[in-house]
């Protein structure tokens, strides 16, 4: 019998045994808190400073006693009056504000994302006369406020109501059209830094097989850009459901005002102030903000960001 080592057993035998485990050394917290630990606490304040007010309305809209002082101690009274305060009054009609938001609010949405797709789709993709100059009137436009022709809208829509009825004063129409003029230049020049990031290759190619502009813009590009889509849609619905002085002006009929107009009947009138049922109309007006919000919340990242990247 051969007293030789086998070759494995020499090679397991001449192999460096493993020391002993090291444990990872512990920072302190003054180097934690130096290094990542201050931004934990920033983002703690800034939560606390967004939800204090959100609790403060809400647990105003649960008080039963209807008033903002009873309500400095949060959440200590809770009941269900002020909500049912909202929808039994006949002289103003919540459900009916609510339905009336929904309807300009989506509409003007709908409309604001397709008009503003074919005009930053044309500046983009077209060589015409007038282009830069029509892009640079978009970007001046924005520097005055809508509020600057709240005369002349006024004016306008008076005019307008004596030919045409239902374009005009007290008209819901009337207003969706006076928001699509306020909001296409500022998002027709937001989508058209998006529409830039999409390679003209793919619209070279659509044409050597034979898509015209109608096929490109429907079938490849929009697919492309929903992102800028979607934040467009939300940023409207929101900048729509929440106004307040042009709805004012142009609704002057309590069927047919938004929430933000016919919420501040609640609190406008200075012997009968109802400061909770202000506030429960509040809380539920803010249900399909919230609601869209989230459902389009996986495209506002990259909505916001990619527009930036090349214009």
């Amino acid at each position: 019998m051969s007293t030789s080592t086998s070759v494995p057993s020499r090679l397991a035998a001449e192999a460096p045994r493993p020391g002993p485990a090291v444990r990872p050394t512990r920072r302190s917290f003054g180097a934690w808190f130096k290094d990542t630990g201050w931004r934990h606490l920033v983002g703690l304040v800034m939560t606390v400073f967004a939800l204090l007010p959100l609790a403060y309305v809400l647990s105003a809209a649960l008080s039963p006693s209807g008033t903002l002082v009873a309500s400095s101690g949060l959440f200590r009274d809770i009941g269900f009056a002020n909500f049912q305060a909202l929808f039994s009054d006949p002289q103003k009609p919540f459900a009916r504000w609510f339905l009336n938001t929904l309807v300009i609010g989506v509409v003007t949405s709908i409309a604001t994302v397709f008009l503003g797709a074919l005009a930053a789709y044309s500046f983009s993709r077209m060589r015409f006369t007038g282009r830069r100059m029509g892009l640079l009137s978009l970007l001046l436009l924005q520097m005055f406020p809508q509020m600057l022709g709240v005369v002349a809208i006024f004016l306008l829509l008076s005019e307008i109501s004596d030919i045409v009825p239902w374009l005009g004063l007290g008209s819901q129409l009337g207003l969706i059209m006076v928001y699509l003029g306020g909001a296409l230049g500022v998002n027709t020049y937001l989508m058209y830094g998006f529409f830039n990031t999409v390679p003209k290759t793919l619209d070279e190619a659509a044409r050597i097989d034979g898509a015209g502009h109608f096929q490109i813009f429907f079938t490849i590009i929009l697919r492309l850009v929903t992102p800028i889509l979607a934040i467009v849609g939300l940023l409207t619905f929101i900048t729509t459901t929440g106004e307040f002085m042009i709805a004012s002006i142009v609704l002057n009929d309590p069927d047919s005002q938004t929430l933000a107009v016919g919420l501040y009947s609640f609190v406008g009138d200075n012997q009968s102030r109802t400061w909770g049922v202000f506030s429960a109309g509040a809380v539920l007006a803010a249900v399909p903000v919230m609601v869209l919000f989230l459902f389009l919340q996986r495209y506002i990242a990259s909505g916001l960001v990619a527009g930036a990247v090349k214009g």
